[in-house]
């Protein structure tokens, strides 16, 4: 099968620049092709997730990924849904973040091979380009009238668009270029709001070097109400187990909404699409299989075999009364202390307004009895196990500890 048609049966693909011509050549040839990201932090998260699987499919067929690390363009950043410019970052921190990026990477895709993948980063050739000579060359291939037409910077045209954002587009189409001329790079790879600068480069390429070239965005990864997934009470749920453990890991997957499953099926595993109609297709209880499925899945290609089965273990310990609880989010705590504090400290609750409200709802247990009280100050006897268990809901645990 071509991976293009791969790819539409799982529900990748949301735009093409030249559909037929980029079908006939992934089925025909074995190309090189490149996803970017930007190292703002120094582990992936979740919204990087689909473009990690997109890239793993590609290899899989045996075309070569090239990883592009944006250490030049994250000094700009995109203005792409962004209210303000981003911070500057120095030289080691991106190379921390980068060498944390590979570590992550490496779950996903083969560095070694016939079409292994390869790193680079856009550092090593826009760092010391010549302005004129740039300006020159690349800017004018750029019409400003369109460029201001695309929907990245027409967002921030009301609030305020810098020039040195503005260049944001010329510098990604200008890496396209360059690894087209050193690597016969064909293709990018990028998240739908990376349409527009995806269309320079692919455009750019074919003016300079009068090659074919090609785009392909992808569908972000949102719930059936558009909202992003991957979002928790503490933030991100990072791919790096020091920052989200894989029993968070887990139990985020686990209680995706019934709507949601066949999509997380269909993008963030790797399962046959026979097996995912059939799991997405169960109705009532039964769902809640597929849901235990996809959360293993997902959890065992981020963090492998062994972190899933103990996350697994953990969760039925909770639902299902066995396991032990060894992987559930734990927290220590010095003394005796109040709900409130418990539960921003636990990450439950964002602050005391939100902490009191969940506690009004009927939101909060304490060792499965409900907490009405928001001037409850923990003690001995909520820690007779050696431990206290605190609850949001139905399905969100974490352990206290003296």
């Amino acid at each position: 099968m071509n991976v293009i048609d791969t790819l539409k049966e799982r529900g990748f693909i949301e735009q093409m620049t030249h559909p037929e011509e980029m079908e006939k050549l992934l089925g025909n040839e074995k190309i090189s092709f490149y996803i970017g990201f930007d190292p703002t932090a120094d582990s992936l998260h979740v919204g990087h997730f689909v473009s990690l699987m997109i890239a793993s499919f590609m290899q899989k067929a045996g075309h070569r990924p090239i990883i592009l690390i944006g250490g030049g363009t994250v000094n700009i950043g995109d203005p792409s849904g962004k209210t303000d410019m981003r911070r500057m970052m120095g030289k080691e921190e991106i190379e921390h973040n980068v060498a944390k990026f590979k570590v992550q990477l490496s779950k996903f895709l083969n560095f070694e091979g016939d079409n292994a993948a390869i790193i680079v980063n856009n550092a090593d050739w826009l760092c010391n380009l010549n302005y004129i000579d740039f300006m020159r060359n690349i800017g004018v291939h750029f019409s400003v009238n369109k460029m201001l037409a695309a929907e990245c910077y027409k967002q921030r045209l009301e609030q305020g668009l810098t020039f040195f954002e503005i260049g944001y587009m010329l510098m990604q189409s200008y890496d396209f270029l360059y690894l087209n001329n050193k690597y016969n790079c064909k293709m990018q790879l990028g998240g739908n709001d990376q349409w527009s600068n995806i269309i320079g480069g692919v455009e750019l390429i074919r003016k300079v070097n009068s090659t074919e070239a090609f785009g392909l965005t992808f569908k972000l990864l949102t719930t059936k109400e558009g909202k992003k997934m991957g979002k928790t009470e503490k933030g991100a749920l990072w791919l790096d187990p020091e920052k989200t453990s894989p029993y968070e890991f887990y139990q985020y997957w686990r209680n995706i909404n019934d709507a949601d499953v066949k999509k997380v099926l269909s993008l963030l595993t790797f399962l046959p699409m026979d097996e995912v109609n059939r799991l997405s297709s169960l109705q009532d209880e039964k769902i809640n299989e597929a849901k235990k499925i996809a959360a293993f899945e997902i959890t065992k290609l981020v963090h492998g075999e062994q972190a899933a089965l103990q996350a697994q273990e953990a969760a039925s310990a909770l639902f299902e009364n066995e396991g032990n609880l060894e992987n559930m989010p734990t927290t220590k705590i010095d003394g005796y202390i109040n709900i409130l504090d418990a539960l921003i400290l636990t990450g439950i609750a964002p602050s005391k307004s939100q902490a009191r409200t969940l506690i009004s709802q009927g939101g909060i247990s304490l060792n499965d009895i409900k907490v009405d009280d928001i001037n409850y100050v923990l003690n001995e006897n909520d820690f007779q196990k050696g431990f206290a268990i605190l609850r949001k809901g139905k399905k969100i645990y974490h352990k206290l500890e003296m």
